[in-house]
């Protein structure tokens, strides 16, 4: 390793990640050598209209691009690899990651049309891998999908660990044990900083294995004489693997419905990471064709997503697959926050046709258990690499802020505890960390093709027309005199129904007119006064008769 200088300094930062769930991404720098981990995306909130997903904003890394030696994913979740296709447009650098991530990455980037041109690289647990300056090591965690990582950097300055994403799960679906000796021995050298996942810090006592939730998952399957459908997230691939299994067990097909769903289970049996036997898999059109306790189908849908299968499916609009009454629904997965309301109005829709639902939190239902540590499996992890400084990320604020106590409970000390905002810098010197300077982070919303081109006006925009509509005001001036050729005509969207407010609308049709001329006789002419004094008379009388304030757009021409 290069010998350390005074002016040497150590950076930690998330450009995605903190005070919110999804879009992670966190950058460790050390001089001229970035390390990033994790490339991810969320799903837009209730306000971003017409938005389809977020990702970070990645000034910072594209400015530095000389310096970015690589992008580490710790596993193939949506939240951390989901990014990478508009990220690796704007910077080409090497991804590091391990078998069935990689698998899931491919796949995006070949629809991306980003597979030649960018340098992948396989990782297993036991791969070091230098990186100028930083040298990184990985080790086995436990999560909802396989092959899930967490990262040990190696810096001048002292050693970083990332957690991934983790819970300490000792029956594994897959048997793939967390690594809890490596982790201990990482702890043992001594530990800088730890970034810590915060998902479940809220959550008392220890997530419960996913051995669990098959045992459960037979026994509905043994109980129920009809159709059985299974909505999970597609890259859960152990719960996946569970209900497979229960469907060997019951003697029932499976029938695959919705894209990711399909892509995934296709990967992930290329790979070798799910287990399917011979012909039990089937095509969504020979469901029919089979006795309603020989099936069960597998599909998406688990959030409410509208154009999901299984939202298709409650609101009866699914081309190859009804809900009959009698079948039995089940929804093996938590409702991300902000999404309850969308699993709500699907339960009721699928209860409506006769279906009988089984959802809810884990313990209640029984066929879903998180894939992230409770607190005694954080404090665990805490106690195993007893890291000098502690940065909770992966959770929204006050969930960084619940890990942050339970740092101080096991005697980290609580100045050196840092719970950070995205742009937030931690800076290590000689030893000693404190709050650095900001550097930019944000929100790039993509829609449609458009990646960045819909910004804070144009949502603004949006929230206007959807709340009160538009009003458009066309009006042809004479070029000699200025005086008014054709016109005022108004077109109203989304604001009053034109056939029952003419009265209204004549009345604004005249204020419009009267502005006008008084502004011609006061000699103005200057196009944007006339089409700010044109909002502003409209927008008063408008409030004052409807107490609804409209976009009014006046259109003014010269012939």
């Amino acid at each position: 390793m290069s010998k350390k200088n005074n002016q040497d300094k150590l950076l930690i930062f998330a450009l995605g990640g903190v005070g919110e769930i999804g879009k992670n991404m966190y950058v460790i720098q050390y001089n001229n050598d970035i390390v990033v981990v994790d490339s991810g995306l969320k799903f837009p909130e209730e306000d971003m209209l017409g938005i389809d997903i977020v990702i970070p904003d990645i000034s910072y890394l594209t400015e530095n691009r000389d310096k970015v030696r690589a992008i580490i994913i710790t596993h193939g979740h949506e939240d951390h690899i989901g990014g990478l296709p508009y990220v690796l447009k704007n910077l080409n650098v090497p991804i590091y990651a391990t078998k069935l991530t990689l698998g899931l990455i491919e796949g995006k980037l070949k629809e991306a049309g980003l597979l030649g041109e960018t340098k992948r690289i396989l990782i297993n647990a036991d791969t070091e891998i230098q990186l100028g300056t930083i040298r990184a090591s990985f080790f086995k965690t436990n999560h909802s999908i396989p092959d899930s990582v967490g990262v040990c950097l190696d810096t001048p300055e002292g050693t970083v660990v990332h957690t991934g994403d983790f819970k300490f799960d000792h029956t594994p679906v897959n048997e793939q044990f967390a690594d809890l000796q490596r982790i201990a021995e990482i702890g043992k050298r001594g530990v800088l900083a730890l970034l810590s996942d915060s998902t479940n810090a809220e959550r008392p006592g220890y997530t419960p294995s996913e051995a669990q939730v098959g045992d459960n998952l037979e026994d509905i399957f043994r109980k129920s004489s009809q159709r059985v459908v299974v909505a999970t997230f597609a890259s859960n691939v152990h719960r996946i693997q569970q209900i497979i299994n229960a469907a060997i067990a019951t003697r029932r097909k499976i029938a695959v419905v919705g894209r990711s769903m399909v892509n995934v289970v296709g990967i992930a049996s290329d790979l070798g990471y799910l287990n399917i036997p011979e012909g039990m898999i089937i095509e969504p059109e020979e469901v029919n064709k089979l006795a309603a306790d020989r099936v069960v189908i597998l599909c998406t849908g688990s959030q409410g997503e509208p154009m999901s299968a299984l939202t298709r499916m409650a609101r009866s609009t699914h081309r190859k697959v009804d809900i009959l009454p009698g079948d039995t629904v089940i929804i093996a997965a938590t409702p991300i926050p902000g999404n309850e309301r969308y699993v709500g109005r699907t339960v009721d829709e699928l209860f409506r046709l006769g279906a009988n639902v089984i959802y809810g939190h884990g313990s209640v239902s029984g066929v879903h258990v998180s894939g992230h540590g409770s607190q005694e499996e954080l404090k665990l992890m805490l106690n195993l690499i007893k890291p000098k400084y502690f940065i909770p990320i992966h959770g929204e604020y006050r969930m960084l802020r619940q890990h942050g106590k339970l740092g101080e409970a096991i005697g980290i000390e609580r100045e050196n505890i840092f719970i950070i905002d995205n742009g937030d810098t931690v800076e290590f010197q000689n030893g000693n960390g404190r709050k650095g300077s900001k550097v930019q982070a944000g929100n790039v919303l993509i829609d449609g093709l458009g990646v960045g081109d819909v910004g804070n006006i144009v949502l603004r925009d949006r929230k206007l027309l959807s709340q009160d509509g538009i009003l458009v005001v066309v009006v042809t001036l004479s070029k000699q005199d200025g005086a008014i050729m054709s016109g005022p005509d108004i077109i109203s969207r989304g604001f009053v129904y034109v056939r029952e407010s003419e009265g209204l609308l004549d009345e604004a049709n005249r204020i419009v007119t009267s502005t006008l001329t008084r502004l011609m006789n006061d000699k103005v002419n200057e196009w944007a006064s006339l089409k700010t004094n044109v909002k502003d008379a409209l927008g008063r009388f408008l409030y004052e008769q409807t107490r609804r304030r409209p976009m009014i757009l006046p259109i003014i021409m010269e012939v």
